[in-house]
């Protein structure tokens, strides 16, 4: 099975070479109003197209074409994948006499490389921990004062990243404190790099924008003189990008040797399969996340959604922390490659250790624990709650269905649990006296518990389950979380935005979720228009005079 992600151009014109493409050439289809209606035909013809096709020769032919399918690998081809031996990514680890393949690091250090420690089964001091580390205590704040500065104020980016992961990687640096310069340029301010494009306005707030068109020279020796000056350059490129640009690490590292470059390529500088084209369902698929996350016999579900954009972003984030720790050590930058695919598998981590050790192939399990006996682990189906939709009737029904997530790992917590049902004789049986039984029939199980919920309110149950000690969630829409949700009211996790953004007026964040005592980062300012802030940065990094700006201005550099 393949996971496609291709641009529609770029596979209408493959189906047309090989003649299949039906009435897709049909002028109707690039209306806007038309958009579902392309959709479901592509798919159509998707999944007949691809359906006697060998699923190797179509994944390897789309990428050689640039499009970013991803071959859905069950956990054993994962263990084997040519890229992560290219790379030497797995690694022998020792437990007693036992010595097994392990997973490797989502990060390449160049001058800091990761390594495995030993395996420990008693936790090792904090002391020897951060001697090892040569860990330099601070001084201490006064619990009751505020320094004035969040974490990573003083701290200067230079982020040449677009999408999901590269942006959210900066955004978490340009909420605590660092100032991140956005590059981007007219030319490219397309899709996804369009200040008006939602992923633009999810990842790029707190950032100062400045405009270099790189396809000309004096915007590369720009860009040279800025990479000089900063702490951090981000990309996430194909592998060579900053290289051909002259703003690569082997050449800025020469003149900026504190400086630190964070890669975060699809696959990693590297490998037969270093140059393929990859989205987060590419990953998913590639990685064993897909294969592993559905239900027996749907090999087609995986996960709904850029999951792996968003921890590689996390991953991203943390390496900066690392290197920057290092630099304090050692007084050096140095260069970190992140293959967002490593940063995938390693997600699966558990699962490849048992395959190494014991042999055993994981398969999805829906919504049973993969290692553990637990019974009831699921969701169960509440009072349906109807709700205003300009969707057809399918489609809405859909979105009135309410769902709970309940569970019980313990004695304790069913006993609960039948007490809330209020005791029901089915509930007495011996098919469901010990967790063992439970777990055995847990079939029956949910469809007792199903019969229960379904004529019970989802939120109220939850509040009820909740108050009784037995975990519970309700399973919530963006609605439900936007606006009826009281943990993040309370705690005002979605806001809006006072810097009222000057063409699409007011908009909403969702803030950091790290909170600080001693140096709050609380304050969020808008995402800014390409080359907003280009005077202002030019400024203040290079110290550069308004003449020297004119002129860069008025020969299209800063556009």
């Amino acid at each position: 099975m393949a996971t496609p992600v291709p641009d529609f151009e770029s596979q209408l014109m493959w189906w047309i070479e090989e003649d299949v493409h039906e009435d897709m050439i049909d002028p109707k289809y690039m209306e806007p109003e038309n958009l579902r209606l392309r959709i479901e035909r592509s798919m159509d013809i998707m999944n007949r197209w691809i359906a006697d096709k060998d699923v190797e020769a179509l994944f390897h032919e789309a990428q050689s074409r640039h499009s970013p399918y991803g071959w859905v690998l069950p956990l054993e081809k994962v263990a084997e994948n040519p890229q992560l031996q290219a790379r030497q990514w797995y690694v022998p680890y020792q437990i007693d006499d036992l010595v097994i393949t392990s997973p490797g690091a989502p990060y390449h250090f160049s001058h800091t490389p990761w390594q495995l420690g030993p395996y420990r089964s008693n936790a090792r001091p904090i002391a020897d921990a951060a001697e090892s580390l040569q860990w330099q205590p601070q001084p201490k704040i006064d619990a009751d004062g505020q320094t004035g500065d969040k974490p990573l104020a003083g701290l200067k980016v230079l982020d040449f990243t677009h999408v999901l992961a590269g942006p959210f990687a900066t955004r978490l640096l340009a909420d605590m404190g660092a100032d991140v310069i956005k590059i981007n340029s007219s030319e490219r301010a397309l899709a996804a790099q369009d200040p008006h494009h939602p992923y633009y306005l999810m990842w790029n707030r707190n950032k100062r924008a400045l405009a270099l068109k790189m396809s000309d020279d004096s915007a590369k020796a720009l860009a040279r003189r800025l990479a000089d000056e900063a702490d951090i350059v981000i990309d996430n490129f194909s592998v060579g990008v900053l290289d051909r640009w002259g703003v690569g690490y082997g050449d800025v590292s020469k003149t900026n040797p504190g400086v630190i470059y964070v890669q975060m390529s699809g696959m990693g500088d590297g490998g037969p399969w270093s140059k393929y084209v990859t989205y987060a369902p590419t990953i998913h698929a590639l990685c064993g996340l897909t294969a592993t996350t559905g239900v027996e016999g749907r090999e087609d579900i995986g996960i709904g959604f850029s999951y792996n954009d968003h921890q590689a972003g996390l991953h991203g984030a943390v390496a900066v922390l690392a290197a920057l720790q290092a630099r304090r050590s050692t007084g050096s930058g140095q260069r970190v490659d992140i293959s967002q695919f490593e940063v995938g598998v390693n997600f699966i981590g558990p699962s490849l250790l048992d395959f190494a050790a014991n042999g055993a192939k994981a398969r999805p399990v829906g919504n049973d624990l993969p290692y553990d006996a637990i019974a009831p682990h699921g969701c169960y189906r509440c009072q349906d709650q109807p709700k205003q939709t300009d969707a057809d009737q399918a489609t809405a029904a859909l979105v009135g269905e309410r769902w709970i997530a309940l569970v019980c790992m313990n004695e304790t917590q069913w006993l609960a649990l039948k007490s809330l049902m209020g005791s029901p004789a089915w509930a007495e049986s011996d098919l469901f006296n010990s967790l063992e039984a439970r777990h055995t029939n847990r079939t029956k199980l949910d469809q007792h518990i199903s019969a229960w919920t379904h004529t019970m309110d989802a939120a109220a149950l939850m509040q009820q389950c909740q108050q009784a000690g037995v975990p519970a969630g309700v399973v919530q829409d963006g609605a439900d979380l936007v606006e009826h949700d009281p943990q993040l009211r309370e705690r005002g996790f979605l806001q809006p935005l006072t810097d009222i953004h000057p063409t699409l007026g007011p908009t909403w964040i969702d803030k950091l979720v790290i909170q600080f005592d001693a140096t709050p980062c609380d304050d969020y300012q808008r995402t800014r228009a390409v080359g907003e802030d280009s005077v202002e940065i030019l400024k203040d990094w290079l110290d550069m005079d308004d003449a020297s700006i004119a002129e860069l201005s008025a020969n299209g550099v800063l556009s």
